[in-house]
């Protein structure tokens, strides 16, 4: 039986939900880490859980994904609450007249974005005039922790400088500009940062924001006995301070154009495969230093989380290169990565016992399975997929080992009863008779099997916990609209859905009493 201490557990099982904070319920026209979390942090310890999954936190860019953000260490500034600016005298009451009428259950980004960055300047101008008010937020303490942030965060003045240079230049993508910022020595790089030092400076700020109050929640969760799990793109946007300060790490050319983009080639979601346009990394480079910004960057997201899935895992051993202008992804190619000397290298630094998930669906072959059974990194299960396929296949719960990590679905699915609803009847007709059911409630059939496997984690998309159908599907891989839109309301969490996860999480051995951290 594979070795479950990989993964650094406490106990064996643990039970949690897939819930990005967008998705949380808001008065803002999107989720965030307001009220709305910490109602979402006591509903999952009422109902037994103890894991939380969240996407990517980072700052996004065009198409809204989170796993294209401007920057790898950068969190998001749509999410930070404006309650809490309220509380801390930086927003205030008038400054919300007018405010639109927002859709309870889907982000309009269009007019979200300009709203909230309008409120989030404000925010930023009261706290450069204190004298405007003597508001918390221009307290001696709330400066010199905003002052201790700036200084430890080596990540920040390059992406605040990356942001106000986007501005400067009308949200052109960093190629696009003059070469005196497109490609900086450090004396035009210190230039710059005088020249845009207040914009620069208002990053700074949204940044400190960010990260004051994820870390207060992430405690508030902790502290309750529920840990988080983050998630980690392989690949970083073209469009990113990480390619921007780092040209030399990815496969470029002269004029900062990528020579090969990144993508799979055709597979379950996708005939054509995906083209997903990122820069792929000039691993030769990273060798040389010991993968140091790799390493910079998973140490990072794992002060934000307790473990970490990587997504599209299989990348480290080998990845898609497709030449850059194709229009599908049908002529890449695979390379070989050094997967085993980077994460050698990186057990190094995070020990033996690496809290790490590895997202490997797709086309996954026997050298990526090495590669993720060598340093004992837990796999992951998808309920849909062991029904798609009529034959027997590694997806069905009675092939399971308990070191891997059971879902009903992803992000990247539809919600189990919109898949239900679409897939074909042999599919339903096998499901039927592997659970002896007449498929009625089947997100209740998926959620049951989820936790009754032998898998250490059983995660389930907020979505399906709710029943929900293929209107509030999260994402659809290939499809460049209507995505990372989908958000539920404060009153469908209710008690029945509680007392049900709470039985099945505790019949199952999931929920353990006593998981709280009783505070001193």
């Amino acid at each position: 039986m594979a070795d479950n201490s990989k993964l650094g557990m406490d106990y064996d099982k643990y039970a949690g939900i897939l819930a990005h904070p967008t998705s949380f319920p808001g008065h803002y026209g999107i989720g965030d880490l307001g009220w709305g979390a910490y109602a979402f942090v006591d509903f999952l310890e009422r109902s037994g859980m103890n894991l939380w999954q969240v996407l990517p936190l980072g700052h996004t860019g065009f198409g809204d994904s989170p796993y294209q953000p401007f920057s790898s260490f950068a969190g998001q500034p749509l999410i930070i609450s404006l309650d809490e600016l309220r509380t801390a005298g930086l927003l205030w009451d008038e400054d919300f007249w007018g405010m639109p009428q927002w859709d309870a259950c889907r982000i309009e980004y269009g007019q979200l974005i300009g709203f909230k960055t309008g409120l989030l300047k404000k925010a930023f101008e009261r706290f450069q005039n204190p004298d405007i008010n003597d508001a918390y937020s221009t307290s001696e303490e709330f400066r010199k922790a905003y002052e201790q942030f700036c200084k430890d965060s080596d990540w920040l003045d390059d992406y605040a400088l990356f942001m106000a240079g986007k501005d400067y230049f009308d949200g052109a993508p960093w190629y696009m500009w003059e070469d005196s910022l497109k490609k900086p020595t450090d004396k035009r790089k210190a230039e710059w940062m005088e020249k845009l030092a207040d914009e620069v400076e208002y990053y700074r700020f949204i940044q400190y924001l960010f990260y004051r109050q994820w870390t207060a929640l992430r405690r508030y969760a902790n502290d309750k006995g529920i840990k988080i799990v983050g998630d980690v793109p392989i690949f970083v946007a073209w469009d990113s301070v990480d390619v921007w300060s780092n040209k030399k790490l990815f496969d470029m050319d002269a004029k900062g154009y990528p020579k090969t983009v990144a993508g799979v080639p055709p597979d379950y979601f996708s005939e054509k495969g995906q083209l997903w346009g990122n820069p792929l990394y000039k691993w030769s480079e990273h060798t040389k230093t010991g993968y140091e910004w790799w390493i910079r960057r998973i140490r990072h997201q794992l002060e934000l989380t307790d473990f970490l899935r990587i997504d599209h895992f299989r990348g480290f051993d080998k990845f898609w290169a497709v030449p850059y202008g194709d229009e599908t992804a049908l002529n890449g190619k695979w390379k070989k990565a050094p997967g085993v000397d980077f994460f050698t290298c990186l057990e190094k630094v995070l020990g033996e016992h690496m809290p790490i998930i590895a997202e490997d669906l797709g086309q996954i072959d026997q050298s990526a399975i090495d590669l993720r059974d060598r340093f004992g990194f837990p796999g992951m299960r998808i309920l849909q997929f062991a029904f798609e396929n009529p034959q027997e296949n590694s997806f069905l719960p009675h092939n399971y080992i308990r070191n891997c990590v059971c879902y009903t679905g992803t992000h990247d699915n539809d919600t189990t009863v919109g898949w239900y609803q679409k897939c074909y009847e042999t599919s339903r007709d096998k499901l039927r008779r592997y659970y002896s059911t007449d498929g009625s409630d089947i997100n209740w059939i998926l959620i049951r099997s989820c936790l009754s496997s032998v898998a250490n984690m059983a995660i389930i998309p907020m979505q399906d916990v709710l029943g929900l159908d293929s209107w509030a599907r999260l994402n659809t891989p290939g499809v460049g609209e209507g995505n990372w839109a989908w958000r539920f309301r404060q009153e469908e969490m209710s008690t029945q859905i509680e007392q049900r996860l709470f039985e099945m999480a505790n019949l199952y051995g999931r929920y353990q009493p006593g998981d709280e951290q009783v505070e001193e």
